[in-house]
């Protein structure tokens, strides 16, 4: 799929489903469970059980050196905006979702526990492999081993769902069940996890250990900021992914029951995406543009989040974890302030480091068939699978095509093809207007 380097890297990896209307915001709390880069010259320190108080001394330098240091990363200069003064998270990052600029990092490569914003990896792993008109009837042992207090979008055993309704499920209500209930599908729970830090490497997560698919707390399991913006890029470049994250509400279905007149009938309830910025709150708007992805919170990792939203031809991704300032819907806060300084600072601001393409679109390399595929049921037989080379050292975005069974991909010369279909549909910028 050739194309000019320059069009390629202004090319978009995000696209956004239209979206269905909106009323209240989910009043239901968010206590919910959950859940690229060259070879570091500095190894990223092992996994741990409870992150410190501090960084580490030693972080992966992956994207850059400057984002393997401690504390902020900025450039600030003529003309650049100064960074919000009232942000706490432990580490964020900002992101340009077309170049693979990093504008301005804090602790990118801290590891820390990711929260459901891990199921942004699980997605991009899974989602492909499963056309989403296919059905699964929910055996009892598809729901075992969910960890206690998990997040439930409801799923009954001996009742039937498609593949659609179960990633709704995982989407919007970070359904713990539903992940269990596609991992199953996927060979269980350890074939899940294994199929998962594999394709974290192929996207050079070095910061990411899975344990858990769901990413409910564990020993071990640890993710990072400039990681969890790996999976976000990497995932929007699937319809399917683009479609469920950027959903604000959708009918789920329910139990088989007998009416009063003795007839079966299996009735739906609905369900509202737990984004913030994309849903809206009382004390969070909706955020113009916003677009996905997924947020998270748990006993150790507290709110996760990582979003996308675009302005003025310009669009950006932001990951933040676990802010200090236990305000209501801090994480949301915090993430709207970063947009609005990446917005102003695009353009103007130098880069600290960059998002590396995955390993297989690396000069000399052998891409992994079907790692990094599409979204099934998007309209195509064909799989998109993240690809894209950096001689720009940009890190610029690309589509590779992977034919049915992997037989053939056709890679990027310089930098991700991606469908752009920006400036967002009508539909939600009418609902980011006052």
């Amino acid at each position: 799929m050739p194309a000019p380097q320059k069009t390629a890297r202004r090319s978009l990896l995000v696209t956004s489903a239209t979206l269905l209307s909106l009323s209240l915001p989910l009043s239901l709390p968010l206590s919910f469970s959950l859940s690229l880069a060259a070879p570091a010259a500095v190894a990223a320190p092992a996994p741990t059980t409870s992150p410190s108080a501090t960084p580490p001394a030693h972080m992966s330098n992956v994207g850059g050196a400057r984002l393997g240091q401690a504390g902020t990363q900025v450039n600030p200069s003529g003309g650049v905006p100064v960074l919000p003064k009232d942000l706490t998270a432990r580490s964020w990052i900002v992101a340009d979702a077309e170049s693979g600029q990093v504008l301005a990092a804090h602790n990118a490569h801290w590891q820390l526990p990711p929260a459901s914003t891990l199921k942004m990896l699980f997605a991009d792993t899974v989602l492909p492999k499963f056309p989403r008109t296919e059905t699964h009837k929910v055996a009892v042992t598809d729901l075992a081993g969910m960890g206690a207090g998990s997040s439930l979008v409801g799923i009954k055993e001996n009742e039937i769902y498609t593949v659609h309704d179960l990633w709704l499920g995982v989407f919007l209500r970070s359904g713990n069940d539903a992940v269990h209930v596609l991992s199953a599908m996927n060979g269980g729970v350890g074939q899940t996890v294994q199929d998962m830090n594999a394709h974290a490497q192929e996207l050079q997560a070095r910061d990411t250990h899975v344990v858990s698919p769901d990413g409910y707390d564990a020993p071990g399991q640890v993710s990072s900021a400039y990681d969890l913006t790996l999976f976000a890029r990497s995932g929007l470049q699937k319809k399917d992914f683009r479609e469920y994250c950027s959903t604000v509400r959708a009918s789920f279905p329910g139990e088989t029951k007998k009416d009063k007149t003795g007839k079966t009938v299996r009735e739906s309830f609905e369900i509202q995406n737990t984004d913030r910025l994309l849903s809206g709150d009382s004390d969070v708007p909706v955020y113009p543009g916003i677009a996905g992805v997924k947020n998270g919170n748990t006993t150790n990792a507290g709110a996760t989040f990582t979003g996308v939203a675009e302005r003025g031809g310009k669009v950006l991704l932001v990951t933040v974890m676990n802010p200090q300032k236990k305000e209501h819907n801090e994480v949301y806060k915090e993430t709207a302030r970063l947009f609005d300084w990446g917005f102003q600072a695009a353009g103007k601001v130098q880069p600290v480091g960059e998002l590396v393409p995955p390993r297989s679109a690396q000069p000399g390399t052998s891409p992994s068939g079907g790692q990094a595929g599409g979204g099934a049921g998007g309209g195509s037989s064909a799989k998109p699978v993240a690809s894209a080379a950096a001689k720009d050292g940009s890190g610029g975005m690309g589509v590779a095509l992977a034919i049915t069974g992997g037989v053939l991909v056709l890679l990027a010369a310089g930098a991700f093809l991606v469908n752009r279909r920006w400036p967002l549909p009508d539909l939600m910028r009418r609902r980011t207007r006052p």
